[in-house]
C-alpha cells in the first residue's frame, strides 16, 4: 500500500497543450535533456534536512519540498530565509504514515475533521484518508499549510503531493489544480504517467497548467537491485525534454532509524544511498557525460509566466 501510494501521484499527466514540446515552448532547445533533482520530505527531521540541504548547497540537488505539519519546519524557514534562491517547493501532506513519529493537521481539527483519526492525527495512507476526506477540508488543509510556511518566510516555488494522495480521487486532484492555479504555482504533473488512468484527471487539466515530460522515481523493486544501478540507467536513457527525479535525502543515524522503525522502503539506510549518490563527483559527471542540464521549478515557472 505504501508503494502504491508513494507512486499513486506520479501516474497523472494532462494532454499536450500543443504539437510543440513543453521544453521548445518554455525557450529550450528542443534536443535538451533537462532534469529537476527533487528532494522530498523537508521538515520530517533534522537528518532529513541537513542532507537535502548539503545536497542542494552542492549543487546537484536542483529543487526540494516542504511538510508544514512536521517538528523539523522552523529549520526549513531559517534555511529558506538565509538561501532565498534555493528552490523549495510545498510537499502537501494528507497522511501521517510512520509508526512513531505523527503529525496533525495546520489547520485547526474543527475545519478539517474528515482528514484526523480518533486520536487527533492524520491517517497513515492515502486510501484511508480519501475513504472520509470532505474535498473542501483538504481544500483548507492543503492551503493552511502554504500559508503556514509563507508565515515563516518560505516563497514555495512550487507544489507536489505526499504519497500521491491528492491524487487519490479525481476530485482530490481538482482540488489540488485549483491550489496551483490559485498561488499561481507549477504543480508536479507529468505526461508519462498517463496511460491508464482515468479521463477525469486528464479533462481536469487546462492551458493554465504546466505538465512536465517524465517524471521518475526509485521504487522497492529499484532498491533491491540497486540504487545507484537505477539511477544510472535513469541517466543513460534519460530522454530529451523536462524531466524531474523524485529522491528522498537524509542522513543516516538514530534519528533517521527511528523515523523509519525498520521499515525498508523509503527508511534511513535508502535515504543516505540516495544522499551519497546525488551528492558524489560520480554523479555530477554522469550529468556531464550524458548532456543532461540541472533546472529548477523556479525557471519552469519563470519561463512558463512569460509564455502564458
Amino acid at each position: 500500500m505504501r508503494l502504491f501510494c508513494c507512486l499513486a501521484f506520479l501516474l497523472f499527466a494532462g494532454p499536450r497543450l500543443s504539437a510543440q514540446s513543453l521544453a521548445s515552448i518554455l525557450g529550450y532547445g528542443p534536443d535538451e535533456k533537462l532534469l529537476i533533482v527533487h528532494a522530498d520530505d523537508l521538515g520530517v527531521t533534522h537528518a532529513t534536512n541537513q542532507g537535502s540541504f548539503q545536497a542542494l548547497d552542492g549543487g546537484n540537488v536542483s529543487s526540494a519540498s516542504i511538510m508544514a505539519n512536521t517538528p523539523w519546519l522552523p529549520e526549513v524557514a531559517r534555511y529558506a530565509v538565509a538561501n532565498p534562491d534555493a528552490d523549495l517547493g510545498m510537499h502537501l501532506v494528507l497522511t501521517s504514515e510512520w509508526r512513531d513519529l505523527k503529525w496533525g493537521s495546520v489547520a485547526s481539527a474543527d475545519r478539517v475533521s474528515s482528514l484526523l483519526d480518533s486520536t487527533g492525527y492524520l491517517r497513515p495512507g492515502c486510501a484511508e484518508m480519501a475513504r472520509t476526506a470532505k474535498p473542501e477540508e483538504v481544500r483548507t488543509e492543503i492551503k493552511a499549510q502554504i500559508e503556514k510556511a509563507r508565515a515563516l518566510g518560505i516563497n514555495p516555488t512550487h507544489l507536489d503531493s505526499h504519497m500521491g494522495c491528492l491524487a487519490a480521487t479525481p476530485e482530490l486532484f481538482r482540488v489540488y489544480l485549483e491550489t496551483g492555479r490559485e498561488y499561481g504555482l507549477p504543480i508536479l504533473i507529468s505526461q508519462n504517467r498517463l496511460e491508464g488512468m482515468d479521463p477525469a484527471y486528464r479533462q481536469a487539466i487546462t492551458n493554465e497548467d504546466l505538465v512536465v515530460d517524465n517524471l521518475f522515481t526509485a521504487g522497492e523493486p529499484d532498491y533491491e537491485m540497486g540504487l545507484e544501478t537505477y539511477y544510472r540507467d535513469q541517466l543513460a536513457d534519460l530522454p530529451a525534454g523536462v524531466n524531474v527525479l523524485l529522491i528522498h535525502t537524509a542522513l543516516d543515524g538514530a534519528e533517521s532509524a527511528g523515523m523509519a522503525g525498520g521499515v525498508v522502503g523509503w527508511g534511513n539506510r535508502w535515504r543516505q544511498l540516495d544522499y551519497n549518490f546525488f551528492s558524489s563527483q560520480e554523479f555530477a559527471d554522469l550529468l556531464e557525460e550524458e548532456g543532461i542540464r540541472l533546472i529548477t521549478w523556479r525557471q519552469l515557472a519563470e519561463r512558463w509566466k512569460e509564455k502564458r
